[in-house]
């Protein structure tokens, strides 16, 4: 479980630190292209992601699952770190305000939003990871990284993991912050297994 939860902070370190470049620069298009290294630093060192790991809940054991939780806490505290550390560099206050301000429309979303936006970014994360785990070639291994990423920020989909480092950055957490992030992460939860499901019951 010591494994587990250090891959686990890795992991949010991670995503935070596409994050932390999302927040840097102006396009969206380019932001959003350049959080892959997030998703592709997961998948190429094997770290423990969350929404990665949850897609597969189903094809194993208890431990399997009993692992998510604590995979989920490890991500949080990743997150937390890259936030700390940004915040005491000169760039902070700018970083600063443009997480905020993500954060302000996501808290004040509905619910069923968040939850609806949640079960979406899983189905591209789904998408990119199982890509990237099948896929014979190296070339068609990182377009489904990155294209997966891509999609699920340029869609304004919901990650919570991505969103615990927006909320880090932006000094946002608050109740309604904590209560946005396990809907989101419910909705990631639905959405990660809905295809592996699907798949399952097309094979017969």
């Amino acid at each position: 479980m010591k494994s587990t939860f250090i891959n686990a902070i890795l992991a949010g370190i991670s995503i935070a630190l596409g994050g932390l470049v999302f927040l840097s620069v102006e396009s969206k298009v380019l932001g959003a292209a350049l959080f892959t290294i997030g998703l592709f630093s997961v998948c190429s060192f094997g770290f423990n992601l969350f929404t990665g790991k949850v897609c597969y809940v189903f094809q194993n054991d208890r431990k399997y699952a009993a692992a998510l939780p604590v995979i989920w806490v490890g991500n949080l505290i990743g997150t937390g770190l890259v936030a700390l550390l940004a915040s005491q560099t000169r760039a902070a206050a700018a970083l600063t305000e443009k997480a905020a301000s993500m954060c302000a429309v996501k808290t004040g979303d509905s619910l069923m939003s968040l939850f609806l936006l949640g079960i979406l970014c899983n189905i591209f994360i789904y998408i990119a990871v199982e890509g990237y785990k099948t896929i014979p070639h190296d070339m068609g291994k990182h377009l489904a990284l990155l294209f997966g990423v891509m999609v699920f920020i340029l869609c304004g989909t919901e990650h919570c993991v991505a969103d615990m480092f927006y909320f880090w950055m932006g000094g946002a957490w608050s109740a309604r912050a904590i209560v946005c992030i396990l809907v989101i992460t419910a909705g990631n939860c639905v959405g990660g297994v809905l295809l592996p499901l699907l798949r399952k019951l097309a094979a017969g």
